[in-house]
């Protein structure tokens, strides 16, 4: 399927919960954030049903986010769900790493295919500080348990604030070169300003081939981060909201007042 601009439109970011076991500096207070109702998150069959619907119209790609994906639970399940649709080429994962290590292998033997972990930098204090309590060796030994269960290349997000010249971003290169791992550096975004850049090593930030459209874990399907317009695919259905996505999808991001990082999914 094909936006206003003539982009194919092939990848789903779904995000299955707004909650995070961290609480890192650039995405969220330390106090936390208001938190969706349970009632008014998805469940994984209507984040099912919706995908399948989706497939049919073009849809080959499927990446689970949250939050942080791997504290919702039963999630291995909804990857084992979205594994059984035909037509879905890929299906990949983004987490922090910290619960990966247990999960690695059940998501393999579900039908995921790789995952990417958020790592900001190698140093034991400073990812304590920036995440607020995590713990890095809990992380590495997911990265490895993820190499070892075939969910490759892992691919590392490494947020920047400038550049990947910077010191923390050097060593987690050095540190991915060591392990065989690819990397990506992601600019630190600001939506409510509308800043963004290209992801170095990756296409993200590149608004004229974006091919995303986003279901947030709210229910509500997002055809861009830098932009407030979401459609409820309770209230109007999966086909028709997909079909008013499309049709709204920007030709390039602006800003946002209403998103946020926990229930969009980054």
């Amino acid at each position: 399927m094909y936006d206003r601009y003539n982009r194919r439109i092939n990848y789903l970011r779904i995000s299955v919960t707004d909650r995070c076991n961290l609480r890192c500096k650039y995405c969220m207070p330390e106090s936390g954030i208001k938190l969706v109702k349970h009632e008014e998150i998805l469940s994984f069959e209507e984040i099912a049903e919706f995908t399948r619907i989706a497939v049919d119209k073009g849809i080959d790609k499927v990446r689970i986010t949250g939050g942080e994906p791997l504290v919702r639970k039963g999630v291995v399940g909804l990857v084992k769900m979205l594994a059984e649709i035909k037509g879905i080429k890929d299906i990949t994962l983004t987490t922090n790493g910290i619960l990966l290590e247990e999960y690695a292998k059940p998501l393999a033997d579900a039908g995921l295919k790789r995952v990417n972990v958020s790592l900001d930098t190698v140093d034991p204090d400073k990812f304590t500080e920036v995440t607020r309590g995590g713990d890095i060796k809990k992380v590495i030994q997911g990265i490895v348990a993820a190499n070892k269960a075939g969910l490759v290349p892992v691919k590392i997000n490494c947020v920047v604030n400038e550049s990947s010249n910077e010191s923390d971003a050097i060593g987690v290169k050095a540190f991915c070169k060591n392990l065989g791992l690819e990397v990506r550096f992601i600019h630190k975004m600001d939506i409510e300003t509308g800043k963004f850049a290209i992801v170095e090593g990756g296409t993200g930030g590149n608004c004229s081939i974006c091919n995303k459209l986003r279901l947030s874990s709210d229910g509500c399907l997002r055809p861009c981060l830098f932009n407030d317009v979401a459609f409820n695919v309770r209230r109007l259905g999966a086909e028709k909201a997909i079909e008013m996505a499309l049709q709204a999808k920007p030709e390039c991001g602006t800003v946002s007042l209403e998103n946020k990082f926990n229930i969009i999914g980054g």
